[in-house]
Parts: C-alpha cells; sequence; structure tokens
C-alpha cells in the first residue's frame, strides 16, 4: 500500500521564477516533475512526436544533427495561432501520458508530495491532475526586466511574449497559494515555507 500522496500544481507566467520556487519546494521534499523537461523529452530525436511536427511543419525544424530546433518552432508558432494549435493538440497528449508515467513512479517511490511544475497547466486545461494549484507571480516590469535579460530580447518582444499568455492577474485567481516572486530570494523562501507549513504539514 503506497502513502497518500499531494499533487501540487505549480505555473505562473513567463520569467515569474518557477523553477526557484521549484527548487525551494525540493528542498522540503517534494519530488518535481517539469513539464517543459517532458517536453523534451518526448521530442527527442527518434520519437513518434519528433517525426509528426517534421511532417507538420516540414524539415526546417529539424537541426542538423536531426533535433528538434526548438527556436524555429517558435517562430513558426509565435505569429500563426493555428500552427500553435496544432503543435499543442499533438504535443500535449504525449506529455500528459508521461506526466501520468512520471507521477505514478514518484507515488510508487514513496513520496508524499508531488510538484507538476506546468507553464500551460490552466491553459492546456489539465488542472484535473492536480489536487491544487500554486501560482508564482512578479510585478509587470520585473517580469520583462527578467524576460529580456534571460532571452536576451528587446522590450518590445518581451512585451509581446508577455500578452501572448495568460494574463498573470486571471493566472492568481486560480491559485490556492500564490507566491510573489518580484523581491529576494529570502522573501520568496519565506512565502514558500509558510505555503508548505499551511498546506502540507499543518
Amino acid at each position: 500500500m503506497f502513502a497518500i500522496m499531494k499533487i501540487i500544481g505549480l505555473t505562473g507566467g513567463i520569467a515569474t521564477g518557477k523553477s526557484t520556487v521549484a527548487r525551494l519546494l525540493a528542498e522540503h521534499g517534494a519530488r518535481i516533475i517539469d513539464a517543459d523537461q517532458l517536453s523534451r523529452e518526448v521530442v527527442a530525436p527518434g520519437s513518434p512526436a519528433l517525426a509528426q511536427i517534421a511532417e507538420l511543419f516540414g524539415p526546417e525544424v529539424l537541426s542538423v544533427d536531426g533535433a528538434l530546433d526548438r527556436q524555429a518552432v517558435r517562430k513558426l508558432v509565435f505569429s500563426d495561432p493555428a500552427k500553435r494549435r496544432a503543435l499543442e493538440a499533438l504535443l500535449h497528449p504525449a506529455i500528459a501520458e508521461l506526466a501520468r508515467v512520471r507521477l505514478e513512479e514518484a507515488r510508487q517511490a514513496g513520496a508524499t508530495v508531488a510538484v507538476y511544475m506546468a507553464p500551460l497547466l490552466i491553459e492546456a486545461g489539465v488542472t484535473d491532475r492536480v489536487d491544487e494549484i500554486w501560482v508564482v507571480t512578479v510585478a509587470p516590469e520585473a517580469q520583462l526586466a527578467r524576460l529580456m535579460a534571460r532571452d536576451q530580447c528587446s522590450r518590445e518582444q518581451a512585451q509581446q511574449i508577455v500578452a501572448a499568455q495568460m494574463p498573470l492577474a486571471e493566472k492568481e485567481r486560480c491559485g490556492l497559494v500564490v507566491i510573489e516572486n518580484s523581491n529576494s530570494l529570502e522573501e520568496t523562501a519565506r512565502q514558500v515555507d509558510a505555503a508548505w507549513r499551511r498546506r502540507i504539514t499543518a
């Protein structure tokens, strides 16, 4: 008999610091399952999903070594909502199945808390996969500054990327816990510690 495992869905906008919060939760003993990492696994060279993507978008989305050129795909789907929807329809089922496998592995390993970190948790309609939602948020200016620094993009490009996502305020309304990550790491850690005590160990 395996212990009951609580599954936290960790989400937030781009450049809000989801990975930072996940690391802090891992320090508390949570098992982290990263949807971005799963998305890379399902399109590994030789995978059925990669072959389907190449068929859908053409060979230009493959790099010389046969791997997915994520930058090329991003450019293709960013300006074409229909292509983005087609890509999501292809990838989401494969990611969902791999997530199910990873969560079951965590359960069988005896984990009592698993964190499913997924930027599109709400948008993809997979909130039923988790027991509760935690949202990482930041002030708009901090989000733009971090995105520009991380991706070496212009302010205009950063604004376009943020504008294409679900507004943070909307995501916050879906969160049972909201972690405000605009300030210091110590302040973020304090919020995570408090949420862990309130939601996990209370």
